[in-house]
């Protein structure tokens, strides 16, 4: 099995920069960079959408993805917790 290729944000962004000012296809660009035109596409429609944050890299996910993630993390403790309280109310409120 072949190892994924890593690239680095500056390559991405360089790459991205050749396509938008090279007079030739982005095909032409990607096959010249030795890498598949389609994965050029989703660097220039990643780099449309965020600039220059598009590529952050190693794990590293942009401010606003990682306070969603912090919050969902957040929602399902206090869902657990809700749970938990209800079943325990149930137990008590049968007793009796």
């Amino acid at each position: 099995m072949t190892e994924r290729r890593r690239y680095t944000q500056e390559f991405k962004l360089e790459a991205v920069r050749l396509s938008e000012e090279t007079e030739g296809t982005i095909k032409q660009v990607a096959v010249d960079l030795g890498i598949k035109p389609k994965l050029l596409y989703a660097w220039r429609a990643a780099y449309l959408e965020a600039g220059q944050d598009a590529f952050p890299g190693k794990g590293r996910v942009p401010d606003n993805e990682a306070e969603v993630h912090a919050l969902r993390k957040e929602l399902q403790r206090v869902k657990l917790e809700r749970d938990i309280l209800k079943k325990a109310l149930s137990i008590f409120s049968t007793e009796g």
